[in-house]
């Protein structure tokens, strides 16, 4: 098959290019973090130097609790992208997740945009990523080999995309099936599982399902950024010209579909206090973090560590994205020092408010 013939090399090129050229965040609906204040410490107790960003992600140590979110691979240019975002990562000693990994499962044409992420970044925490479909279908003791072997993986995400499936042309909506899937690969493999939704977030209900069936990270992905019902809504309407799937009336509610990152958080956070003896699982913080204040409050709400793909996309695309990392984590030891946190455990312990809103 010739490259630009395969529909997945071709879809995973547009959504790059409608990521970022066309308006597909969400527009009635915020991550919630502004919502969110942090409460003030007058009498900090600490040196601003000596705060410490640094924390353990997947038995690693990383320099500060930002992880470069899945963004791209499987097609020609995603090499030179992903060597950038690896090199950066690598720099920063931040984890990395890469982009969904389907494309490496039907050929090999394209591997070497995925491994190129562990050849420039042998140090750093490196997730390999397989959407639910493809998981739900069933994968085999091969395919996982192949996953997680190209980049040597420290832990392999799978991406919860409902939303996004329902939306795209060519989707696939059979997710039956998908936890006992789930529940097959985490005592299949010997590296963690990350479950991760695309944009629309995990409530409390669904993380104590993957919890359940192995799965040792959540990645909340909530409402408030990168909204792929828009992305693949884009798609949709340049190939058939109007989109009759559903009234006006519920397809803004569907575009605009999802729980905002800060109330998936905040869930998570309840879940966990009551059920301290459950399984222990670590949560990631996506979904609309548009700066180091956000990742603050994300680790006040209980996250242990933050991620981006959508903001730090753009920043990529405008040749700043180190100096965009570097600016948050900088954004982060402001609200540490006012806030009188040490470390990020101490910022755990912050107390938080909702603000009022004007009337």
């Amino acid at each position: 098959m010739n490259h630009t013939e395969n529909p997945t090399v071709t879809r995973k090129h547009s959504h790059v290019e409608i990521c970022l050229n066309d308006p597909v965040s969400f527009s009635c609906k915020t991550s919630g973090f502004a919502e969110v204040e942090l409460e003030h410490n007058a009498v900090p107790e600490i040196n601003f130097s000596d705060i410490d960003l640094s924390t353990t992600f997947l038995g690693r140590k990383i320099s500060c609790p930002l992880m470069i979110s899945s963004m791209t691979g499987g097609y020609a240019k995603a090499t030179e992208l992903n060597r950038t975002i690896a090199e950066t990562a690598e720099k920063l000693n931040i984890p990395l997740g890469v982009g969904s990994m389907r494309q490496a499962l039907e050929n090999d044409d394209f591997r070497n945009t995925f491994s190129i992420v562990r050849e420039v970044a042998p140090s750093i925490p490196v997730l390999a990523n397989i959407g639910a479909p493809e998981v739900a279908r069933g994968l085999s003791a091969g395919d996982l080999d192949t996953l997680t072997g190209i980049i040597a993986a420290d832990g392999l995400i799978v991406h919860l995309n409902p939303a996004q499936e329902l939306f795209q042309p060519e989707g696939s909506t059979d997710f039956r099936n998908l936890l006992s899937e789930i529940s097959s690969i985490t005592r299949t493999l010997d590296i963690p599982v990350i479950a991760k939704e695309v944009g629309c977030g995990i409530s409390a209900q669904a993380a104590r399902m993957l919890v359940d069936a192995g799965v040792s990270v959540i990645d909340v992905a909530g409402a408030g950024g990168l909204n792929w019902q828009k992305v693949e809504e884009v798609r949709y309407r340049r190939q058939f010209g109007e989109d009759n799937r559903f009234s006006p009336e519920a397809l803004e509610e569907l575009l605009e579909w999802g729980i905002p990152t800060a109330h998936c958080l905040m869930q998570l956070r309840e879940l966990k206090q009551r059920n301290p003896d459950s399984a222990p699982f670590s949560v990631i913080a996506s979904g609309g973090i548009s700066h180091g204040l956000d990742i603050a409050k994300a680790i006040a709400l209980g996250a242990d560590i933050a991620a981006s793909a959508g903001a730090l996309l753009q920043a990529l695309h405008n040749g700043r994205l180190e100096e965009t990392i570097l600016t948050w984590m900088n954004d982060l030891r402001a609200a540490m020092f006012l806030t009188g946190s040490a470390t990020l455990q101490d910022l755990q312990q912050t107390r938080t408010s909702l603000k009022h809103k004007q009337p």
